[in-house]
C-alpha cells in the first residue's frame, strides 16, 4: 500500500548513510554523528499515525475491525468503560496495558476484546492511559500506528487529550458518521468550535452502514453530507463503507479499497513527501559543511606535521575564544524570553479579571436551562478564542527572536571562516548558514518548516486548550447542573481561575521549549566550522603519523574526496527534486541508488 513511499524513504535513509560512511573516512565525526542521529534514526523509526473519531453506537470499533481485517477491539463496550487503543504491526498478536503512570502490565490477547476500563485487571498504577496491541495486519506492516478513540455520546464531550492532543499530532483523522443519522449537530459543532484550524485539513469522513441505502439513496446522501461538510471543511473527502461487508469478506462491495487507496496516497504524498523533504535538506547543508572539510584537508597537504599542529592549536584557541561571541548570544536570547513570557502572564491576568467582570451580567440574562447546558461550553469558547489570539502574538515574537538570532550567527559565521582562513593560511569561503542547520524534527528547522504560526496552533494551542477543557467545561458542568444562578456565579469563576492556574505553566514551558531549542541551536552552530576543520586537520595529522604519503598522492585522495562529495549531494538534491516532479499523476521514479555512481563510496573505483 505505501511500497513506494517505503521506496523512497529507504533510498533517502540509504544516501544519509553514505553521507555518514564519507563523514567518517573524512574525519569529519561531529558531522557523521549529528546525520546519524538526527537524521538517519529518526527516519527508521518515523510511524504514521492515524486517529479514528466518532460518537458512539457509529460502528466506530466495527469499522477499525474492518481495516485490521479481524474481529480484534471490543464492539458495545459503554463510553465509560471505553479506553483508547493504539494498534501497531507485530509479527504475533501481543498486548500492553500502558497507565498514565508510565507503568505497563502485560494483558494476555486473547482479553482484549474483553478489557475494559475499571474492570478485574484495573492497577494500582492508576488510571489507564491506553492499550497497546500489536497484530500482523497489513494496513500496520506499513508503518501505520491505528489509534481507536472511544466512542462518546456527544463528540463535544470528548475527552480533551483526543481533541486537542491525539488529533493535532496525528498524520491522518477518520471522522465517522452514520448514514443513519449523517452529520447530527453535536458533529456541526465539534467540527466547527473544537477541531484546531490545520486539523481540518487531514480529515477523511467515513459514512459507515452504508448497507441501510438503495443506490439511489446512496447518491442522494451523499451529495447531501458533502453539501453540509463544505459549510464546515474546505473541499471535504467522503467515503461511504460497510464494515460488516469487508469483516464478512466481500471488500470489493465493501468501499474499503477506495478508502484504503486515497489514505495511502494521502500518506505518502502529503505527510511522508514532506518528511523525507526536511531530512533531505538537512542532509544537503551537513553535505555543504564538509566540503569545508575537503577543502580544509587539501590545505593541510601543504604542511609538515608539526604546521599542521601549530595550525591546529591555532583554530582550537580560536574556538575557545569564539564562545565569548556565542555566550553574547544566548543571553540576548534568554533577556528577550523573559521579557516575552513576562507579557503572556501580564496578559493571561488581564483575560481572567476581564471575564470575571463580565460574568455576572451574563449569567444573570441567562435563563436557568442556557445556565445549565451552555455555561461550560461559552467558558471554553471564550478561553479558546483568547488562546488563538495570544498564541498568534506569541509565534510572531518568537518567530521575529528567531530570525535576527540566524541574521546574528550569520555574520558571526563570516567572521569566523575569516580567521579559520588565516589559520589554514589561505582564502576560506565563508560558509552559508541557513535554516536548514536546526534539527529538521526536533530543532528550530521544523518550526519554520511548518510555519511558526501552526506549530503554535497546533502544539502549544493544543496544550493549553488540553489542560483548560476538562476543568471549564466538565466540572462547572457537573457542579452546575442542578444549582441555582447564584451557585453559577460562585462556580464559574472558580473553574476560570483554576484554568489560568494550570496553562500559566505550561506557556512558560512552551516558550522555554523553543527558547532551549534555538539556544542549542546558537552553540551548535557557532562551533560547527571550528570543530570540523579541527577534526579533519587532526585526522590528517594522525595518518601522516602512521604513513607519510607523498603530496601528489594526498591530493590525488583529495580529488577522489571532492568528486564522492560531488556525486553525493547531486544524489541528495535528484532524491529532493524527484519528490516535488510528478509525471502522469505519480511521483517520478527516484534517481540510481548511489552505489550505482562511479566513484562513490560504495560503487565501482
Amino acid at each position: 500500500m505505501l511500497e513506494s513511499f517505503h521506496s523512497r524513504k529507504d533510498d533517502v535513509t540509504g544516501a544519509l548513510r553514505d553521507l555518514v560512511e564519507f563523514a567518517e573516512s573524512l574525519g569529519a565525526r561531529s558531522v557523521a554523528t549529528r546525520v546519524t542521529n538526527d537524521l538517519v534514526k529518526k527516519l527508521d523509526a518515523d510511524r504514521f499515525h492515524l486517529v479514528v473519531v466518532g460518537e458512539f453506537n457509529h460502528g466506530k470499533t466495527t469499522f477499525v475491525n474492518a481495516l485490521l481485517g479481524a474481529s480484534i477491539l471490543p464492539v458495545g463496550v459503554t463510553p465509560t468503560t471505553a479506553v483508547i487503543h493504539h494498534l501497531e504491526y507485530a509479527a504475533e498478536p501481543r498486548a500492553e496495558v500502558v497507565y498514565a503512570s508510565g507503568e505497563r502490565t502485560g494483558l494476555p490477547f486473547e482479553d482484549v476484546r474483553a478489557f475494559i476500563v475499571g474492570g478485574e485487571r484495573s492497577s494500582s498504577a492508576g488510571d489507564v492511559k491506553f492499550l497497546e496491541v500489536g497484530y500482523p495486519a497489513e494496513l500496520l506492516r506499513e508503518r501505520v500506528v491505528l489509534v481507536d478513540t472511544p466512542g462518546v455520546n456527544d463528540l463535544s464531550l470528548q475527552r480533551a487529550d483526543i481533541t486537542y492532543s491525539y488529533i493535532p499530532r496525528s498524520d491522518a483523522v477518520l471522522f465517522l458518521i452514520d448514514a443513519g443519522q449523517p452529520l447530527k449537530e453535536s458533529e456541526r459543532v465539534f467540527l466547527q468550535d473544537k477541531l484546531l484550524g490545520q486539523s481540518r485539513d487531514k480529515i477523511l469522513f467515513v459514512v459507515t452502514k452504508r448497507d441501510i441505502w438503495s443506490q439511489d439513496e446512496e447518491v442522494e446522501a451523499l451529495a447531501y453530507i458533502r453539501s453540509e461538510l463544505g459549510k464546515l471543511v474546505k473541499s471535504p473527502v467522503v467515503f461511504p463503507i460497510s464494515s460488516e461487508r469487508a469483516l464478512e469478506g466481500d471488500r470489493p462491495g465493501s468501499g474499503m479499497p477506495e478508502l484504503l487507496d486515497h489514505l495511502t496516497r494521502f500518506l505518502a504524498e502529503e505527510r511522508g513527501r514532506i518528511l523525507l523533504d526536511n531530512a533531505l535538506g538537512e542532509g544537503l547543508e551537513a553535505a555543504r559543511l564538509l566540503g569545508k572539510g575537503v577543502d580544509a584537508r587539501r590545505r593541510a597537504t601543504a604542511m609538515s606535521r608539526e604546521e599542521l599542529s601549530r595550525r591546529i592549536e591555532m583554530i582550537e584557541k580560536d574556538l575557545a575564544g569564539q564562545s565569548r561571541t556565542i555566550e553574547e548570544r544566548r543571553a540576548g536570547i534568554r533577556e528577550e524570553v523573559s521579557a516575552i513570557r513576562a507579557w503572556v502572564r501580564r496578559d493571561l491576568e488581564r483575560f481572567v479579571d476581564d471575564v470575571l467582570r463580565q460574568l455576572p451580567t451574563i449569567i444573570d440574562e441567562a435563563n436557568t436551562d442556557e445556565i445549565k447546558v451552555y455555561l461550560g461550553a461559552f467558558l471554553e469558547r471564550t478561553f479558546a478564542e483568547w488562546a488563538q489570539a495570544e498564541t498568534k502574538e506569541i509565534a510572531t515574537a518568537l518567530e521575529a527572536l528567531a530570525e535576527k538570532t540566524i541574521a546574528l550567527v550569520r555574520e558571526d559565521a563570516h567572521d569566523v571562516a575569516k580567521r579559520v582562513s588565516e589559520a589554514l593560511g589561505g582564502d576560506v569561503k565563508p560558509p552559508n548558514v541557513e535554516v536548514d542547520t536546526f534539527g529538521y524534527d526536533v530543532g528550530v528547522f521544523a518550526l519554520f518548516t511548518i510555519g511558526l504560526g501552526v506549530m503554535f496552533t497546533n502544539a502549544l494551542l493544543g496544550g493549553i486548550l488540553a489542560l483548560a477543557a476538562p476543568v471549564l467545561a466538565v466540572y462547572v458542568k457537573e457542579k452546575v447542573e442542578a444549582e441555582t444562578r447564584k451557585k453559577a456565579k460562585e462556580m464559574a469563576p472558580v473553574a476560570l481561575r483554576e484554568a489560568a492556574v494550570r496553562i500559566g505553566p505550561k506557556l512558560d514551558e512552551m516558550i522555554q521549549e523553543f527558547a532551549s531549542r534555538l539556544d542549542a541551536w546558537v552553540v551548535t552552530a557557532g562551533q560547527e566550522l571550528h570543530r570540523e576543520v579541527i577534526e579533519v586537520l587532526k585526522a590528517a595529522r594522525e595518518e601522516r603519523a602512521r604513513v607519510e604519503p607523498s603530496s601528489e598522492t594526498q591530493l590525488q585522495a583529495c580529488d577522489a574526496q571532492a568528486e564522492a562529495l560531488q556525486a553525493l549531494t547531486a544524489r541528495l538534491e535528484g532524491l529532493r527534486s524527484a519528490l516535488w516532479t510528478v509525471e502522469n499523476g505519480e511521483i517520478k521514479p527516484i534517481p540510481p541508488p548511489l552505489s550505482s555512481v562511479p566513484n562513490s563510496p560504495g560503487g565501482s573505483a
